[in-house]
């Protein structure tokens, strides 16, 4: 339903923030409410969550973020609360690495995990997920590529395998980038 939304921040809550878009106040459930501060502009894509009960609006800094979210709280059991408090507490780039290398052992230190449920993350999800190693949002022209490749049929973890590579090359020009990765995924 909405796919982002840009405003001021109005107040912070404990659980979230209420954004300011021409008069409308969007209460968004965010995983680090006290980094933002009341009155600055902020954009946050969002995730629409409806229930018979409620509906709740999460927003994230970053489309990767986002798409982390909605990719984690595919998990039998996870739902939008427990992903929103996974993010909250770790970066999500260290999720997505135990995941890769099945480390149950760190999933099952996540709030709201068990040891079936840190099991069925690894199950569910190895091979779907494209981290960065900072866990912060990557230049738009990396996200570009990434979604490029996602275009052609790579795996996640053939696009996670040449990231580093692709970061190193410092250049914006999306198509040398393109190149380059097509390059590094013939190896």
């Amino acid at each position: 339903m909405f796919a982002y939304i840009k405003g001021t921040v109005q107040w912070i809550t404990k659980e979230g923030i209420v954004l300011d878009n021409q008069g409308i106040g969007y209460n968004i459930l965010t995983p680090m409410p006290y980094k933002y501060k009341v009155g600055e502009v902020s954009t946050l894509y969002t995730y629409y969550y409806v229930r018979e009960d409620s509906q709740q609006l999460f927003g994230f800094e970053s489309k990767e973020a986002l798409s982390f979210f909605e990719t984690i709280i595919t998990v039998k059991g996870v739902g939008p609360k427990i992903g929103l408090n996974i993010m909250g507490r770790v970066p999500f780039s260290s999720v997505v690495n135990a995941i890769e290398e099945k480390n149950v052992t760190y999933l099952k230190t996540l709030p709201g995990i068990g040891p079936k449920m840190a099991s069925q993350m690894v199950l569910d999800l190895k091979g779907k997920l494209v981290s960065t190693d900072s866990g912060e949002s990557v230049s738009p022209e990396l996200d570009e590529v990434y979604q490029a490749l996602d275009t052609l049929g790579f795996k996640k973890s053939e696009i996670n395998s040449i990231k580093k590579k692709l970061i190193a090359e410092k250049t914006d020009d999306v198509d040398a980038l393109i190149r380059k990765a097509l390059q590094l995924l013939a190896k």
